[in-house]
């Protein structure tokens, strides 16, 4: 008789993790994939994520995917770095190869623009941009939205000065303008993304009205039940639209899955189950 076979380890590291939907997400995807492999929640604190990452690798974990507040160790961690995650200088997807290579990628970015063309049906090029934020997030982000040929990208943060040091990260891949929140004028954008952590305390920063119009997408990076702190503000000033970030979690999942295993699953049944829930 011939042993089942072991399933393949995956997981996904962040400190705190409770919170995070990737097992369930990645429960689906192997099942409509019939890849045989279990997914777990590993929650590491920063002083010890190198040291529990790669005790993780040794001890048979084949990928990991990487949370907060961690994306930017991981880039350190890594022996090989793929374009997109060396452009990030952040990494949210660890495979690991049989010469025992550490692969780092960021998958956020197109995860992003997937949700954004795919599963929004938005038209990106030439419209006019604006990001509210300046952190890892939109470090991760930053170059596939560049490649999609905004007419304009505004980079607006709390402290200038750091969405001036992206902008010159940045600046040989678009027409890059940055920004404090107080200086934000309009007229209305065609999208928003709020990529700021401010949604997860409850506040929105003070923002102009009139930065939105009746066509103006407002998109959140992060997701939840119910509105978020900047869905909430979108839908109050008419906003065209205000969705939040479960479709890029989703699609950036799945670009992890296709690194790890050869195979890009369907996204469309865990979008639809996860559309029910929220």
């Amino acid at each position: 008789m011939n042993q089942p076979q072991e399933p393949d380890q995956y997981g996904v590291v962040g400190h705190p993790v409770t919170h995070s939907w990737s097992p369930f997400i990645h429960g689906m995807f192997a099942m409509a994939t019939a890849q045989n492999l279990v997914y777990r929640m590993f929650d590491i604190v920063p002083d010890a994520f190198r040291r529990d990452v790669l005790k993780l690798f040794a001890g048979g974990v084949r990928g990991l995917n990487v949370t907060l507040p961690h994306k930017q160790a991981a880039a350190e961690l890594v022996n090989e770095l793929t374009p997109r995650a060396a452009r990030a200088q952040a990494v949210n997807t660890i495979a690991f190869f049989e010469d025992t290579t550490l692969l780092g990628d960021n998958t956020d970015g197109i995860g992003l623009t997937c949700d954004l063309e795919r599963n929004l049906k938005l038209e990106l090029g030439d419209k006019r941009l604006l990001i509210l934020g300046a952190g890892g997030a939109v470090r991760g982000v930053l170059g596939p939205l560049l490649e999609r040929e905004f007419r304009e990208v505004t980079i607006a943060n709390r402290t200038s000065h750091k969405a001036q040091t992206l902008v010159g990260e940045f600046a040989d891949m678009g027409p890059l303008t940055a920004c404090g929140f107080s200086g934000l004028r309009g007229p209305a954008y065609d999208l928003i993304i709020n990529a700021t952590s401010a949604g997860l305390q409850g506040e929105m920063p003070a923002l102009p009205a009139d930065i939105v119009g009746p066509a103006t997408v407002c998109y959140d990076m992060s997701y939840g039940r119910g509105d978020t702190p900047f869905t909430r503000w979108g839908k109050s000033l008419h906003a065209a639209r205000a969705v939040k970030g479960w479709g890029m979690l989703v699609e950036q999942a799945a670009e992890s899955f296709m690194l790890w295993r050869g195979i890009r699953p369907n996204t469309q049944p865990v979008l639809e189950v996860l559309a029910e829930h929220h």
